[in-house]
């Protein structure tokens, strides 16, 4: 196989490795790690790192492409498909291959819309049996509700040991590092009297067992969210959808951010003429409506792709294009807000007599924004990224909704939504494609809000939450 790597692919392995040096960082900053310590103990936040944990698993999995091998033939040097793929698709590729004529409801066995087709020689008129949904049970009618509850019966089963499993050897640990018996261990967990939030950590990572072992068990055998138009598995879409929203999210934030603090900090230190100007700039942007600037960028960049196809190898790497040029339209954009609080906390900060200290004994502007100013907003700017990235999440799906987001062909949850607007006023309703989508987002963007909130109350010295240990929580909890 031979690797390829997309625009978007080394952004999302820049943030990892970025987020990798961050908590390396945190092992030698005390004060920032007590700060994180105090956001993560909240149960909260902790059930929301879980859950967005997942859906970046399954972003790092989608990002790694790769084109394959096609069978050698003599005398030639070796070939490779013209289309690049991902891990995941290896992974899902059953269920994409699985595809049926049109719409099929979720856990069915038998098509959406009744159709005419030849029965032993008969024609007919009814609903068709599926291609891949039930075909191992003869007699949908009678068998599929058993055979459904079989399989999660079997699913939950496999779960629950699974959970059981894991639960025990986490308990085992933490009584081992606690020095505490196990019996007293667990109970402590089942009343939540501990430092960290185990109870939420046990219940959500059981949910998502039971949920993740429900839905490959049985995706062996159905549709489990229904399939599309064309046929296709919405699952497949829709967890091809996260990575596009988490590329969405992380790397417009990684735009904004430079952006809105270099600028900000410029205009609040230094003032007069340069504050002018940067005041000029970003009030100018603010004053174009957000949605006729990126319509206008998005369909410059459709007429240059469609000028110079032979820069892109692949319709892959024409899509990806297209969605790093979205999130570069968005930064621009939208690093407005950020710069504004930015520059009004520097003019705050800079009348400061610590400041003006080091201003008096001669210490140079660079080193005063670097050393003394940053370090001071780093709160501010922290807890403003984190809440944007929900909305750049939710302004993709806007923006696709409209015709001027990602590629038509990238799987998305905008896409999703806009393909369900005809949908919606089909008789009878396909409700199943716009329902996914709405979960996954929902779960995505509710966990980054409550993510924020926690970030905020740990981060900002005004409103920080201080949250008290249980009684019988000691400093020496250890895992516990």
């Amino acid at each position: 196989m031979q690797a390829v790597f997309l625009l978007t692919d080394l952004f999302v392995y820049a943030i990892l490795v970025f987020g990798i040096w961050y908590v390396w960082h945190l092992r030698t900053d005390r004060n920032l790690r007590m700060t994180w310590r105090l956001a993560m103990q909240r149960p909260a936040a902790m059930v929301s790192s879980m859950v967005l944990g997942f859906f970046l698993m399954v972003a790092l999995v989608d990002s790694v492409h790769f084109k394959e091998a096609l069978p050698p033939v003599p005398g030639q040097a070796q070939s490779y498909s013209s289309e690049a793929s991902s891990i995941l698709d290896k992974i899902l590729q059953p269920l994409a291959t699985a595809r049926e004529r049109s719409y099929s409801e979720p856990l069915a066995a038998v098509g959406f819309r009744k159709e005419t087709f030849e029965s032993e020689g008969v024609a007919v008129r009814d609903y068709p049996r599926l291609r891949f949904g039930g075909k191992h049970i003869s007699n949908p009618s009678e068998e599929l509700s058993d055979d459904v509850w079989r399989r999660t019966f079997f699913a939950l089963g496999w779960g629950l040991f699974f959970i059981l499993v894991s639960m025990m050897a986490s308990v085992i640990i933490a009584s081992v590092l606690s020095r505490q018996s196990v019996t007293k261990t667990l109970n402590r967990w089942f009343r939540g009297q501990t430092e960290w939030p185990w109870r939420s950590i046990a219940i959500t990572f059981a949910v998502m067992v039971l949920v993740v072992c429900w839905v490959a068990i049985l995706s062996q055998a159905y549709h489990v969210f229904g399939t599309d138009r064309t046929g296709n598995s919405v699952l497949v879409f829709a967890l091809k959808s996260v990575r596009t929203a988490l590329v969405i999210g992380g790397l417009t934030t990684l735009i904004v951010l430079p952006l809105a603090l270099l600028l900000g900090v410029t205009a609040g230190y230094l003032r007069g003429w340069v504050d002018e100007i940067i005041q000029y700039i970003y009030t100018l942007l603010a004053s174009i409506p957000d949605v006729l600037l990126i319509a206008a960028s998005v369909l410059l960049l459709q007429v240059f792709i469609d000028k110079n196809q032979d820069l892109f190898e692949t319709s892959l790497e024409r899509a990806d294009a297209r969605l790093f040029f979205l999130c570069l339209i968005l930064g621009i954009t939208s690093f407005t807000g950020l710069c504004r609080l930015v520059r009004g906390e520097t003019l705050k900060l800079r009348e400061l007599e610590y400041i003006q200290s080091a201003k008096a004994f001669g210490v140079s502007t660079p080193r005063v924004l670097w050393r003394h100013i940053i370090p001071n907003l780093m709160h501010l700017v922290l807890i403003n990224t984190v809440m944007q990235f929900s909305s750049f999440v939710l302004a993709e799906a806007v923006l696709s909704y409209v015709g001027v987001g990602v590629d038509p062909k990238t799987a998305s949850f905008g896409v999703m939504i806009n393909t369900a607007r005809s949908e919606l006023a089909a008789t009878p309703l396909v409700w199943w494609s716009l329902t996914t989508a709405f979960v996954f987002m929902f779960l995505i963007v509710l966990s980054a809000n409550l993510l924020a909130d926690a970030v905020r109350d740990a981060f900002d010295p005004r409103t920080r939450l201080r949250r008290p240990l249980p009684v019988s929580a000691t400093t020496h909890d250890g895992a516990a």
